[in-house]
Order: structure tokens, then sequence, then C-alpha cells
């Protein structure tokens, strides 16, 4: 059993991604050829949003919004305590200091109460000027964008939607990638939407941001490629990467669909016995990770172990909250200081999910799981 079977995927798409990868090779337009630009239309068009810039990975997408809001030292940006680090790194790229959030203990996002807490000690400690939010689509599940939206709104702050993860999710008709003055997405080969490497995505409404964020995307270009106006990354898209993409995005609501239904058939198996996930009213999730809560952190290693026997993979995403990472040390966080996030880190466990999975596969977890 795989935890992600992109070969499952594959055999499914191999039609479409074949053509696409020989169109490609025959053009011989490896950078920046029309499969980019068609994929950015595409992109948009699904999402809602105005303008998509493509990227060479994530971390980029994420990095490159900052580097056009000016963000550097003194600033201070609010991100979770609770998801991958590069959702914290980039603020530390740019020379500005995160600042972690507590987690919702029911969807195990961002939570605004904590987000008003800890804002509420920066601004008293006044050493930093808080400038902005990256919330996280934790596990495919959006963010309460429209209680952090009032948030940010009230206090003058920018809002970013990370949702690397979110691919696939909403809340009512608005689709994640939609949220916040930016969003930014990763096309890693392990998301709802992956490609066959690095990539990912930029989206704003924004006309002006959008032709900033494309120089940055290039080395700092300014009206050509040899004149550099300010300083950039090289955070281009592979046009192999965007023609890949082409036929995954065509396939993706019925993938997505179907990761819902696995969803569901999970929580009937697992319900009243492990914490299965929670999608409030008005939200959907795209199900990119489908983790569960174990009582604690012996019950989750035993758990491991008795699937491992079985050929069952699991993942822990993540085994330790950002602001106890020891690249955050002299920040001064201590143990306690965010409870929901360790407890988190602590409990929960991720089961094999992608958009192929079938029935069977599903009960032989769950009948495992139960069994253990």
């Amino acid at each position: 059993m795989q935890f992600n079977d992109l070969a499952a995927q594959y055999r499914h798409l191999k039609k479409e991604i074949d053509a696409g990868i020989a169109s490609v090779i025959e053009g011989a337009h490896f950078i920046s050829g029309p499969q980019v630009e068609e994929l950015e239309r595409e992109l948009c068009a699904y999402t809602g949003r105005k303008y998509c810039v493509s990227t060479s990975n994530g971390t980029d997408a994420l990095r490159m919004p900052l580097m056009a809001m000016g963000i550097g030292p003194g600033d201070a940006v609010f991100v979770p305590a609770f998801t991958f680090y590069a959702t914290a790194e980039v603020v530390s790229l740019c020379g500005a200091t995160p600042v972690f959030v507590d987690s919702d203990p029911r969807t195990f996002n961002m939570s605004p109460d904590s987000l008003c807490a800890q804002l509420e000690k920066v601004k008293a400690e006044g050493k930093l000027t808080p400038k902005g939010v990256i919330a996280v689509d934790l596990f495919g599940l959006p963010a309460d964008f429209p209680a952090l939206s009032a948030i940010c709104g009230k206090e003058g702050m920018f809002l970013m939607e990370d949702a690397a993860q979110g691919f696939g999710g909403a809340i009512g008709e608005k689709k994640a990638c939609a949220f916040g003055d930016f969003s930014a997405t990763s096309f890693f080969p392990a998301k709802a939407l992956g490609c066959y490497g690095d990539g990912g995505a930029v989206f704003t409404d924004d006309e002006e941001q959008a032709k900033l964020l494309q120089s940055i995307r290039v080395h700092g270009k300014g009206s050509f490629k040899y004149e550099n106006v300010r300083v950039g990354l090289n955070a281009r898209l592979d046009t192999l990467q965007a023609a890949i993409l082409l036929p995954k995005l065509h396939a993706f609501d019925a993938e997505n669909e179907h990761r819902r239904r696995a969803a569901a058939r999970y929580a009937q198996r697992l319900s009243g016995r492990f914490v299965t996930p929670y999608v409030p009213e008005g939200f959907s999730s795209g199900f990119g990770y489908y983790t569960i809560v174990t009582k604690d952190a012996a019950e989750r290693e035993r758990l491991q172990a008795a699937l491992k026997e079985k050929g069952i993979p699991t993942m822990v995403y993540y085994p330790c909250p950002l602001h106890l990472q020891k690249v955050y040390a002299p920040l001064g966080y201590q143990r306690g200081d965010l409870p929901v996030s360790e407890r988190l880190t602590d409990c929960v466990l991720s089961l094999p999910m992608h958009g192929y999975i079938t029935d069977e596969e599903i009960d032989a977890v769950c009948d495992a799981l139960l069994e253990a």
C-alpha cells in the first residue's frame, strides 16, 4: 500500500501526461514556454483569482509576496506554530521575525483568539511592528479567513493564505487560493495537485503586485531580461512541470471528490475511537492528508508499529512545533507557551490518502487500527 499513490494517478493520466511532456521536448521551449502561461490562466479560472504567478517551488511562492511588500528587520509576521517550517522560514529569510500562534483544537488551523493574544503581546513589548499574518490551510482545510481577515483589517496588517496543502478546500463557494491579499501554493509531488519535481504559484487580485512578483521571479528584471531593477530570485516554474500539471488540474475535481468520499469512509469507521478531522459548517476540505489524533504519543508509536507490520505506511505531520525548533531557540519560547500545538505534535497520525485510494485499502487501514 502507498501513502500517496502517484503511480496510480499516472496510470489514469498517462496518455495526457506523456503527450504534454512530448510537446515540450518537441518544442524545445523548456523555460517560460507557452504551457506555463496556459497553466497560469487555468489556475486563475479555477481559483477565481485575477493574477497567478507560477514559481519554482512553494517556498518561493511564500517568500516573493513578502519581498514585494518590503517586509524586513523589525517587522513581525504572525504564523502558525503547527505547520511545516517553510511558513516561518520565509519570514526569517526576509530578516523579519516570525511570531508563533497556537492552533484551534478542532480544526488544527491558526486560532484567531491566539492571534489576538500574540498580537497584544507584540504591541505591549513595543520591539516589533506587526505587519501581517500567514495562515495555513492545514491538511486541506482552509483557515478561518473571515475571522482572520477582520483582525488584519482592523490592525492594518496584510493577510496571506498558505495553501500549500489547501488546494481543493473551500469556504462556501470560494475556493482555496482565493483568500487574503496574496495566496501561495505548492506543487510538490505529495500535494493534492502536484508536479514531478518542485513547483508553486502565487495568486493576487492586485495588478501592480502581480507585475512586481513577475519581476522578482526573474532576478528582479525590468522591461527585459538583462535590465535588473531590484533584487529578485531565480524562481521560474519549468515548462515541463507546467505541462505535467495541466492534465492533473483537468482531473483534479474528480480526484478531489474521491478524496472526500474516502475521508467520509475513514470517519465512518474510526469516529468514536479516534479524533477524526473536523470540518466547520460552510467549509470544505480537500483532504490532501487524512489525520487522526491518538490518545497520546505512546499510543501513536504503538499504532504506527502495528500498521508497519502489515505494510501500511503512516506519517507524522508534524513531530515538533515551530516555536520549539532549535533554529528559533533565540526567540525564547518555552514548552507550554502554545499548548494546543504542542499536544498535536505528540498525537497526530496521518493515514494513506490520495485521489485513487480504494475502499478495500481504507478498510484495511481501519481494520488494522481498530485491531491494534
